[in-house]
């Protein structure tokens, strides 16, 4: 007799505002206990030392997670010159310190060395796989081992401010695997005077912006109110937001339940949609499955339970 999973039948996106001092993994348990949720997930691991938005897959939307995470990044983040630490933040032991300080033209001139396609070593302190182990744990316990370069993307780097000589505030548009704590690292090290981040604050995940974030109080509040799990469920967004990357495709019921049963589904007629590559169906504007076109028959990847 198969067991019963425990816990809400909540399907959807919550756009947590995560504070400074929690780990992503205990921020997810406890948004989950918030509602009582049966599954739950995040998009992309926020360092405990930054805030900002960590999306968190409540139910059938953890089957979307991989898309989340492969959208493109925006960070707001705080430099200090003149020192460089083990862990590239204010967490780590001073590794270099340096008495020298860039002015602002001085680091309006290196910043497009650090956008487009570029080279970036990821910190010691991570969460990379060295012969099977974490980062992290190697460094922790003073084990020798180097971590190769690799090729991240930058859209964008800019300025916001340069509140004295010691620091500078920069904006970040990054993909998939970029260390804004490598970013600083090396701007420090291009400058001539070391540096790490202070401060950092996570703005984007793919769709989710933090105009839409939610913190840990509001969720509080809104589970001791009258409205209880419905006030909490008003605040989350569509499984679907995590696709819209990919085409979304509707079709009928009796081709949903072909979907929901793992067949493939024929685009027939003469309207049938000109599509190839992966694409979301609906049917009524619920979603069904994510799948892949190939040749004009929609092949299903992942069935939804909505």
């Amino acid at each position: 007799m198969a067991r019963r999973r425990r816990g809400r039948p909540v399907h959807g996106w919550l756009v947590l505002d995560k504070p400074e001092g929690l780990t992503s993994s205990d921020a997810v348990a406890r948004v989950k206990w918030f509602y009582q949720a049966a599954k739950a997930g995040h998009a992309g691991t926020l360092d405990p030392l930054a805030s900002g938005v960590l999306p968190i897959a409540l139910g059938e939307a953890t089957k979307t997670v991989s898309f989340a995470i492969d959208g493109v990044k925006g960070y707001r983040f705080t430099v200090t010159w003149g020192v460089e630490t083990e862990t590239d933040d204010a967490e780590g032991a001073a590794l270099k310190t340096s008495g020298a300080r860039p002015d602002r033209a001085d680091i309006e001139r290196v910043l497009p060395r650090f956008t487009g396609d570029i080279e970036q070593v990821p910190p010691r302190y991570s969460a990379i796989k060295v012969d099977g182990a974490r980062a992290y744990d190697l460094a922790r316990d003073g084990a020798e081992f180097e971590l190769a370069p690799r090729t991240v993307t930058v859209a964008a780097l800019s300025i916001l401010e340069v509140p004295d000589k010691d620091h500078c505030m920069l904006e970040a548009v990054c993909g998939k695997g970029t260390y804004v704590r490598s970013l600083a690292r090396d701007l420090g090290r291009e400058l001539g005077c070391f540096a790490h981040v202070s401060a950092l604050r996570r703005t984007r995940v793919g769709p989710f912006h933090d105009s839409a974030a939610i913190s840990l109080d509001k969720l509080q509040q809104l589970g001791h109110s009258a409205a209880g799990f419905e006030g909490l469920d008003a605040v989350l967004v569509p499984v679907e937001t995590a696709l819209d990357d990919i085409p979304a495709l509707a079709i009928s019921g009796d081709d949903a339940a072909r979907l929901a049963r793992g067949q493939a589904v024929l685009l027939r007629g003469r309207d049938a949609p000109i599509l190839s590559g992966p694409v979301y169906a609906t049917s009524r504007g619920v979603l069904v499955a994510l799948g892949e076109v190939i040749r004009g028959e929609l092949r299903p990847r992942r069935v939804f339970n909505l």
